[in-house]
């Protein structure tokens, strides 16, 4: 807007007019005496335009600067609350591995069906099911143990096929923020970095029995009901480590840091690790 000679009224310094303005600034004759002023802060309350649809137009420039300033605040105020959040999430974590609370059963195992395994693996996150009973069912399972600790390991059978055929098809470590007593979608989505999607080679090497024992059924190969079951993070150790093993060299690196990430946040020596004792391993 060009406000250039417009004349103008400040309650102090009398009449005068516009010889110069920017974006931030302008400048008034007053007389011989020149003023510069915050633009457009210093109309409304202090300097008024004497051209009626000049100062409508002004009054519509000044409203939108600060709806973008409003704009620009509550950003800013977001951000903070997110790094206030993202500080929290960390200090909590820190205080679990400093006071060694971590449980020892914060992984997470899914049962994926066939139809939604390119969603899972598009949109990286699993659903943790919904409570079968009670005043809260139908509402979505919270999966309280998971913390940037957790990883979620993806396993799934073809139809028809004995649950001890089970393979194991990908893993996740969660997403760096999540917390799932913050949980209240049951969404669980994954780590920006740590994510591994198997082959179809790689998946029939690697079977989920060999590994995981139900504790209530130690001698079978029983999944019962659910989405999801918690396990050992010893467990999720090993099954890492034997990726790592088994991966090609392209593919090596990535599993290899994220084994080393994985055993760094739940405190355990690599070099100590028992070998797999899954139900298929005791026969």
């Amino acid at each position: 807007m060009n406000l250039i000679d417009q004349k103008v009224t400040h309650r102090r310094f009398g009449t005068g007019n516009i010889v110069h303005m920017s974006d931030s600034r302008v400048e008034i004759a007053f007389g011989e005496e020149n003023k510069r002023f915050i633009f457009p802060d210093v109309f409304g309350e202090h300097l008024v335009l004497k051209d009626q649809e000049a100062a409508r137009s002004l009054k519509q420039i000044i409203k939108q600067k600060e709806s973008e300033r409003q704009a620009r605040e509550s950003t800013a105020e977001k951000k903070k609350e997110l790094q206030r959040k993202k500080h929290e999430l960390r200090t909590e974590l820190e205080g679990l591995m400093k006071n060694q609370k971590l449980h020892p059963q914060s992984q997470m195992v899914s049962w994926c069906e066939p139809e939604e395994l390119e969603q899972v693996f598009t949109e990286w996150k699993v659903f943790s099911g919904e409570i079968k009973s009670g005043e809260n069912k139908g509402k979505p399972n919270k999966p309280v143990r998971l913390h940037q600790n957790s990883a979620v390991l993806l396993t799934a059978r073809d139809p028809g096929m004995p649950e001890q055929s089970r393979q194991i098809i990908g893993m996740y470590m969660v997403n760096e923020e999540f917390t799932g007593r913050l949980c209240e979608d049951g969404m669980i989505p994954a780590h920006s970095v740590y994510k591994i999607r198997l082959t179809e080679q790689e998946s029939a090497d690697m079977l989920f029995w060999n590994y995981y024992v139900n504790e209530r059924s130690p001698g079978k190969t029983t999944w019962n009901t659910g989405k999801y079951r918690y396990f050992d993070n010893t467990v999720m150790a090993q099954i890492l480590q034997d990726i790592v093993s088994k991966s090609n060299a392209e593919e090596q690196a990535m599993a290899q840091q994220f084994f080393d990430h994985f055993c760094k946040m739940n405190q355990i020596t690599a070099d100590e690790l028992p070998q797999p004792d899954g139900v298929l391993m005791r026969k």
